[in-house]
C-alpha cells in the first residue's frame, strides 16, 4: 500500500500446560519468553506505534509478584520491552533473598504491538491494559485487535451501573466492563464459600478454580457491535481470547499437551512452533478459547455466528504473505487482472515493462506475470500453428523467445526527513520518497505497467511514484491496484474514516459535478442525518447513492486524470481489481465493505452515514 494506513494490531496468548520446572529441565529458562518474543517480531508489521506484554505466575508465593507487565513507545517498542524485561530478570538473579524467583517467569502470558485508529497516543494507551486489586482473580490485563462502533451506549451502560471510567476509549470501557463482572463473580463466590465455612488458602483456591470466564464473556459481549479480537489474562490465572460473532477480525491457535498459543496469523504460529498447516486452527466467529488455572484449554461458542464476514484487507495486505492461503491468494488477484491490464496497454506486451511497488504487492505481481505468461503462451501457439509444416528454427525461436519484461523500475528510498524542511523544500522531497532505476525502458515506446496492493488516497501515486516514473519518458504509465477501489470508511480496526481520504469517492463527487447532478449530494446528506435516530433494523447506506450511475471503469479513469502530475509529459491509465474477483480470489474472507458499503453490523452502516455528514458539512455546507 504505497499510502500508508494504520491498521490490525497484533496479539499473542501462551499458556503452559505443565509446571515452570518442566520447561526449565527440558528448554531451558526463559523459553516460553523466547516464543513471546518471536511472535510479536513476527507480526511487528502490525503494529509499530508501541509494544506490551503481560505475565502470570500462578506458583508466585505470597509477598512475590504475580502479574507483571511491561510496556514502550515507538517502532523499536519490542526491543526495548524485552530489554527491560532481561535487565530486571538479571538483577534478581544477583539479588539476595530473591527466592530463586525471577521477575516475568510464568506459565501464562500475553503479547500486544500496537497501531492507533483512534488518534489516541502515548505510553497509557499501550496495552495490556491493567485492572489491580488485592485479590489476585480480580486482577485483569486486557488487549486486542479491534474497535467498537457503539462504544458511546457502552460507555452509558456501564455508567447506568454506578461506574465512573477515568477514560473514554475503547479498551478503558472494554476493562472497566469485564473488570466489574469479575468483581461480581469473585465476591459471589466468595461469600457462597465463606457461607460454607472455608478459609483462608482454601477459600482462595475455590473461588480461582471456579470462575466461569465463559459467562463473563457471553454478558459482557452481548451488546458490542464492531470487529475484535479480545485477549486477557487474570491474575490468578485464568487466560481468554474471544472473536467477534461477524468474523471480522481473526485469530489462530495451537494447542499439545505442553503448550497452547494463540496469535494474530497462523504463519507466524508455524514458525514459532516448528507446525505445518493443518495443525494450526483458526478461532471461529463468536467463539472463544479460555486457557484455565489448571493448564485445560477450553474452546466455547460464546455468540452465535451472525452472517460471517472476515475482513478481506488481512488477505490483500495486512497478514503476512507467507501464509499458504494468503500467498495463493494474492497471486490470483495479480492474475485476475491480466485482461484489463491487457486492454490498458491495447494488448501489446511486447512494449510493455512490468513491475510492483510497494514490496508488498510482490506476490499479487508474481500472479500478474504467470497470467501474462499464459496469455503470451497462447499467442505462441496460435502463431507456430498458423506457419504449419513450413515453419523454420529460426521462427520458432523468434516465436518462442518472447518474454514477458519485468524490471525493478520503482524502490523506495530511505526515510526521507522531511522533517527538516519546510513549504515547497518538504514538498521536493517527498517527492523522491521512490527512485527509479534508469535505462531501463525504450523512451516514447514502452508503457510501464506497476502493481500496488490497493489505491485508496492516491496522494503517493501523484506525489511521487507517478511523478518519478515519469522520467522514464515511457509511452503510456498504467497503475494496477490488486484491490477494488476503496469507497467507503471501515470503523473495525483500520484508519480510514474519512470520506475525504478516498480518491474513489472525491472521483465520484467530481463525475456528479461534471454532470450537473450535484443536488444529489444534498439529498444523499438529508437522508444520512434524518437516519441518525433510525433503530438498528432500519438502516440503510445511503453513500452508495454518490457512486450510482458511473459505471467502474468511469470512476477508474477519473481517478487516472486525478493522479497525473500537470508536467507528467505521458498517458497515465489506472486499473483496480473487481469487487467479483476479489470474492473469487479470497471466497473465506468476503468481508468487503470498503469496496461495496455493504457491512456486517449496524455501527458499520451508520459510520459511513455519519463520515459523509461530517464530510458535507465540512466541504459542500461551508462553502
Amino acid at each position: 500500500m504505497s499510502d500508508k494506513i494504520k491498521h490490525e494490531c497484533g496479539v499473542v496468548q501462551i499458556r503452559l500446560r505443565k509446571p515452570l520446572t518442566y520447561f526449565r529441565e527440558k528448554y531451558g529458562e526463559g523459553w516460553a519468553l523466547g516464543k513471546l518474543c518471536l511472535m510479536m517480531e513476527k507480526q511487528h508489521n502490525r503494529g509499530q506505534e508501541g509494544a506490551g506484554l503481560a505475565v502470570v505466575r500462578t506458583d508466585a508465593p505470597v509477598g512475590d509478584e504475580y502479574l507483571f507487565r511491561e510496556r514502550a513507545l515507538g517502532n523499536r517498542a519490542i526491543r526495548e520491552v524485552f530489554g527491560s524485561i532481561n535487565e530486571a530478570r538479571a538483577r534478581a538473579r544477583v539479588e539476595k533473598g530473591c527466592g530463586g524467583a525471577v521477575p516475568f517467569e510464568g506459565d501464562l502470558m500475553m503479547g500486544h504491538l500496537r497501531y492507533s485508529t483512534g488518534g489516541c497516543s502515548g505510553i497509557s494507551y499501550v496495552h495490556p491494559f491493567l485492572r489491580r486489586s488485592n485479590w489476585r482473580c480480580r486482577n485483569l490485563a486486557l488487549a486486542g485487535n479491534f474497535s467498537m462502533t457503539n462504544l458511546d451506549g457502552l460507555l452509558k451502560s456501564i455508567v447506568a451501573e454506578g461506574q465512573h471510567p477515568r477514560n473514554s476509549a475503547d479498551t478503558f470501557i472494554l476493562l472497566e466492563q469485564l473488570g466489574s463482572l469479575l468483581d461480581r463473580q469473585c465476591e459471589g463466590l466468595y461469600d457462597k464459600y465463606m457461607a460454607e465455612g472455608l478459609r483462608n488458602g482454601e477459600l482462595t483456591d475455590r473461588v480461582e478454580s471456579e470462575l466461569d470466564i465463559e459467562a463473563l464473556l457471553r454478558e459482557a459481549s452481548s451488546n458490542w457491535d464492531g470487529g475484535y479480537i479480545i485477549t486477557g489474562v487474570t491474575g490468578s490465572g485464568e487466560g481468554f481470547t474471544i472473536r467477534d460473532p461477524w468474523g471480522i477480525r481473526s485469530a489462530h491457535y495451537y494447542v499439545d499437551d505442553e503448550v497452547a498459543v494463540l496469535a494474530s496469523e497462523r504463519a507466524v504460529i508455524q514458525t514459532t512452533m516448528n507446525l505445518s498447516t493443518d495443525q494450526v486452527n483458526e478461532l471461529k466467529p463468536g467463539e472463544a478459547i479460555i486457557m484455565r488455572k489448571s493448564g485445560a484449554v477450553e474452546l466455547r461458542q460464546i455468540n452465535p455466528p451472525i452472517n460471517p464476514r472476515p475482513c478481506s484487507f488481512e488477505r490483500i495486505y495486512f497478514s503476512r504473505g507467507t501464509d499458504a492461503d494468503i500467498y495463493r491468494e494474492r497471486k490470483a488477484l495479480g492474475r485476475f487482472l491480466v485482461p484489463d491490464i491487457l486492454k490498458e496497454i491495447d494488448g501489446d506486451i511486447d512494449h510493455a515493462v512490468f513491475s510492483f511497488i510497494p514490496n508488498t504487492a510482490e506476490v499479487a505481481w508474481y500472479g500478474m506475470i504467470e497470467g501474462l505468461e499464459s496469455h503470451l503462451d497462447s499467442l505462441k501457439v496460435q502463431r507456430l500453428t498458423a506457419l504449419g509444416s513450413d515453419i523454420t528454427p529460426e521462427q520458432i525461436r523468434e516465436i518462442v523467445g518472447h518474454r514477458v519484461r519485468t524490471e525493478k523500475l520503482a524502490v523506495k528510498d530511505i526515510k526521507l526527513r522531511t522533517f527538516i524542511a519546510e513549504g515547497v523544500e518538504r514538498n521536493e522531497l517527498a517527492t523522491h520518497v521512490y527512485d527509479i532505476t534508469y535505462d531501463t525502458i525504450v523512451p516514447n515506446e514502452d508503457s510501464v505497467v506497476v502493481i500496488d496492493d490497493s489505491i485508496v488516497r492516491g496522494t503517493t501515486l501523484k506525489r511521487s511514484i507517478v511523478k518519478i516514473l515519469s522520467r522514464l519518458k515511457p509511452r503510456k504509465i498504467v497503475i494496477v491496484s490488486s484491490s477494488p477501489q476503496v469507497r467507503y470508511p471501515d470503523c473495525y480496526g483500520i484508519d480510514m474514516s474519512r470520506m475525504d481520504e478516498f480518491i474513489a469517492f472525491s472521483a465520484a463527487v467530481s463525475l456528479l459535478r461534471d454532470a450537473g447532478r450535484e443536488s444529489l449530494l444534498d439529498e444523499v446528506y438529508a437522508k444520512c442525518k434524518a437516519s441518525e435516530s433510525a433503530p438498528d433494523g432500519e438502516l440503510t447506506n445511503h453513500v452508495k447513492e454518490i457512486y450510482d450511475g458511473f459505471d467502474y471503469e468511469e470512476v477508474s479513469r477519473r481517478i487516472a486524470e486525478m493522479v497525473t502530475p500537470e508536467d507528467c509529459g505521458c498517458e497515465v491509465g489506472v486499473v483496480y481489481q473487481t469487487v467479483e474477483k476479489l470474492a473469487e480470489a479470497c471466497p473465506a474472507n468476503d468481508g468487503d465493505w470498503y469496496f461495496s458499503g455493504d457491512y456486517p453490523t449496524p455501527g458499520g452502516v451508520r459510520t459511513v452515514n455519519r463520515a459523509y455528514s461530517r464530510w458535507y458539512e465540512k466541504s459542500v455546507k461551508k462553502s
